[in-house]
């Protein structure tokens, strides 16, 4: 029986983005590639889950919308089978990754989120198209130049900047200043501001 390390499964609001507010169900798979000194998320407290019992928890919930997030889900190599299991239950697949993989074209929505603190494995991102791109924002001479070089290299409709938050304090003065650098000059197609609103409205 095929088997999945499931952090967890559960329903809410998208809270950063493009889509935020938008009901969805979460699939938080276990494991990732990258060691974020910021991250939120236990990836390694995890259980065991056959394809059979996702399918059914994700059932219990009214959302068809489903994001897959992580962890890291583009390592998972049966990630393939659950989507091809959810398409066949018609939800809407969206999934949020780091951008070193490549991401299944059966995704119908791509968010990526290139980490500057891993900057030197970016030279050439695998996934090189994406729906959006959000990128943590680090003070450090290098990161202006790092978001251009994303921006040349994926191409995305929208592209973001996110506050990182340690200590439950947010940079947002740092995200602000990088924001506007970003943008002078330019008239259309600009970087946009991406907060994690679900941690404001108390919500998973």
């Amino acid at each position: 029986m095929i088997q999945f390390n499931i952090v967890e499964i559960f329903e809410s609001l998208q809270g950063e983005g493009y889509n935020t507010g938008m009901p969805a169900v979460f699939i938080r798979l276990a494991a990732c590639n990258l060691k974020c000194p910021w991250c939120d998320t236990d990836f390694m407290s995890y259980q065991s889950m056959s394809l059979e019992h996702i399918l059914n928890t994700v059932s219990q919930f009214q959302s068809k919308n489903i994001i897959i997030t992580g962890g890291e889900p583009t390592i998972n190599k049966k990630l393939p089978l659950l989507l091809r299991a959810l398409k066949q239950e018609n939800y809407y697949l969206a999934i949020e990754s780091n951008g070193l993989g490549t991401v299944d074209p059966l995704i119908d929505y791509i968010a990526l989120s290139p980490k500057f603190y891993y900057r030197h494995q970016y030279p050439f991102p695998l996934q090189r198209q994406a729906d959006e791109v959000r990128i943590v924002v680090e003070n450090h001479p290098d990161f202006l130049t790092f978001c251009q070089n994303i921006e040349q290299h994926i191409q995305a409709r929208h592209y973001f900047l996110s506050p990182c938050e340690q200590n439950n304090q947010f940079n947002m003065l740092t995200t602000l200043q990088y924001l506007g650098r970003l943008n002078q000059n330019r008239h259309n197609n600009k970087w946009l501001l991406s907060i994690q609103t679900h941690k404001l409205a108390n919500i998973e």
